[in-house]
């Protein structure tokens, strides 16, 4: 048994311009932009959501089952899925272009992003209730449908699942947040995300986890909440050896949430593990560059917590 993880397939083209922005655009011929940077750095990423969690979990020994909708242009991230052992069978090829972030950062790491969804859009031709051997799922980023529709399968499947609404925070209102809640069984955000659906639902932390078995709320370097209807617990961090890029951070914790129900440990251990997650992530550039034995993780584990985690 394995987890579904629903969500976007992406290419990330990150260039990088040995200058400040803030010396090429004039904030008062703005209105009239029109400027170009030469960007002598770039470099290609594997990324989206479902490959990235998918990508750790296996990385954990698990055997995730992303399920995404990916463009004509997939060929090299598919062999690279197929390399590192992931299972593509809910993986399905559309004729249009897989999702692609174009980012340009500057020496303030200030980031300019243009964002193409292409095959994400199509997201809702996935059904969950075409996957086999699912014990638990999780709507992270994806296509608004898609989003929908795969939280309406879990849940009338009865399959748990976490709502990761992520950056696709913004396309629901109130209501359809609600909905969502009271499908999930568990929710994940970070704090930003946390006040945005608070804003949005007029409930509480607390009286979200009422509703679901916990929220998680992630907050960088200050660890994570999370929160059961009983009590709030405080996750610690686990110290990074370097900081190199925080992209994907998020989806590396999601994957350590995975990994500790997927084996129905405690969430004082779980927490710990999406946090040693994350920090491992922060210490490469790029979403899918870091590597680890088990052996080694452990080893890391008692390091920063004084235990080892159980089976």
């Amino acid at each position: 048994m394995s987890a579904l993880i629903c969500g976007s397939f992406a290419y990330d083209t990150i260039m990088v311009f040995h200058d400040k922005f803030r010396n090429h655009i004039l904030p008062d011929q703005v209105h009239i932009l029109n400027v170009s940077f030469l960007v002598p750095d770039m470099r290609r990423e594997f990324g989206g959501c479902a490959g990235n969690i998918a990508y750790n979990l296996k990385l954990l020994g698990e055997e995730p089952l992303p399920m995404g909708t990916v463009g004509k242009d997939f060929g090299p991230y598919a062999e690279w899925m197929d390399q590192c052992g992931i299972d593509r069978r809910y993986v399905k090829e559309v004729e249009t272009y897989t999702a692609q972030a174009f980012i340009t950062t500057d020496e303030d790491d200030n980031q300019i992003t243009a964002f193409h969804p292409g095959a994400m859009n199509l997201s809702h031709e996935n059904r969950v209730t075409d996957a086999e051997g699912v014990k638990l799922g999780i709507v992270a980023p994806d296509g608004r449908d898609g989003m929908l529709q795969h939280a309406e399968q879990f849940a009338e499947a009865g399959i748990p699942f976490i709502f990761d609404p992520g950056q696709g925070l913004p396309m629901f209102d109130g209501t359809e947040l609600l909905d969502f809640i009271d499908k999930a069984t568990w929710v994940a955000v970070n704090d930003y995300e946390a006040q945005m659906l608070e804003d949005r639902t007029g409930l509480s932390p607390h009286e979200i986890a009422e509703r679901v078995e916990a929220l998680i709320v992630t907050r960088g370097a200050r660890g994570s909440h999370i929160y059961t209807q009983q009590r709030r617990l405080d996750v610690p961090v686990a110290e990074a050896r370097a900081i190199a890029d925080p992209t994907g951070c998020g989806d590396a914790y999601r994957a350590g949430l995975l990994y500790g129900l997927l084996r129905d440990l405690d969430w004082e251990t779980t927490g710990r593990i999406a946090a040693l997650m994350g920090a491992i992530k922060i210490e490469q550039h790029g979403t899918q560059n870091h590597r680890f034995d088990m052996d080694e993780f452990f080893e890391r584990f008692a390091e920063h917590f004084g235990y080892r985690p159980g089976p």
